[in-house]
């Protein structure tokens, strides 16, 4: 069997008067197993909502709490179970990112040491209900690698292929892209690097000023996004891409929102 990169969606987000956005994650599908980047809303977040996410969040930002969406619901209309995800890649630990972790519980979850430091403080954008299961975090904190000009970090998984955490830190201090080779092709997913796709070509796009304002440390954000930028466009022959919120850049195959809701 080769490997396979498939695209999902694992979440929907809708907070009028803006449109619907997505949460937009990667199954690396190998005879060794599933791996995911990114979970999305899980089933205990549809389960228990204002513990797991909290109504501020909800409201601000618009989960909407839909069980064919999860990710264990899709892998599972794959033909698979919740033990054959081995690995899972974190860009970073905000809500709509990690709500699945726990419907993966033997899974080892990656993401940088500087994400996991702030993990473990009070800052309110993480909700600790959502690590209460306690992921089998393994943590990386060298760049050890270079990739197309970007330092990396290679990420030690169960399936033997190329995948890194590329640092583009600002949306949270430890926020990273991951990269994934198969079958001699790259995939970057960016994370929330950018919200939307036209971020990459018009600095001034309207939703850089809700970027911003969900920023840790909004001049480290612009400087990944810039980073980020001069890649694509001086390799982006080498490798496809796609962030986490822009519908636009979800398959034709993946349902809508006006089809789930």
């Amino acid at each position: 069997m080769k490997t396979e990169l498939l695209h999902a969606n694992f979440g929907w987000l809708h907070a009028p008067p803006f449109p619907p956005a997505c949460c937009h994650c990667l199954i690396i599908r190998s005879e060794a197993g599933l791996m995911l980047v990114d979970t999305g809303i899980g089933m205990q977040d549809i389960a228990s909502p204002e513990e797991r996410v909290g109504s501020e969040a909800i409201q601000a930002a618009g989960f909407q709490f839909i069980e064919s969406v999860t990710a264990l619901a899709q892998i599972q209309q794959l033909g698979y179970s919740a033990a054959n995800v081995t690995d899972i890649m974190l860009t970073h630990g905000d809500p709509d990112h990690v709500g699945g972790l726990a419907d993966f519980p033997e899974a080892r979850v990656h993401l940088s040491a500087e994400e996991k430091q702030q993990l473990e403080t009070d800052d309110p954008r993480y909700r600790s209900a959502q690590f209460s299961h306690r992921p089998q975090w393994v943590t990386y904190d060298i760049n050890d690698a270079d990739w197309f000009g970007m330092p990396s970090r290679c990420v030690d998984t169960a399936v033997n292929i190329d995948v890194r955490l590329i640092p583009l830190p600002g949306h949270t201090s430890g926020h990273c892209g991951v990269a994934v080779q198969t079958e001699g092709d790259w995939f970057l997913h960016v994370g929330d690097a950018y919200y939307l796709r036209g971020e990459l070509t018009d600095p001034q796009h309207p939703i850089g000023e809700l970027a911003a304002f969900r920023a840790t440390d909004n001049a480290e954000r612009l400087t990944s996004l810039t980073r980020l930028r001069t890649c694509i466009d001086e390799h982006g022959d080498s490798f496809a891409y796609c962030g986490y919120h822009d519908t636009s850049e979800l398959p034709a195959s993946v349902p809508t929102f006006e089809q789930v809701r």
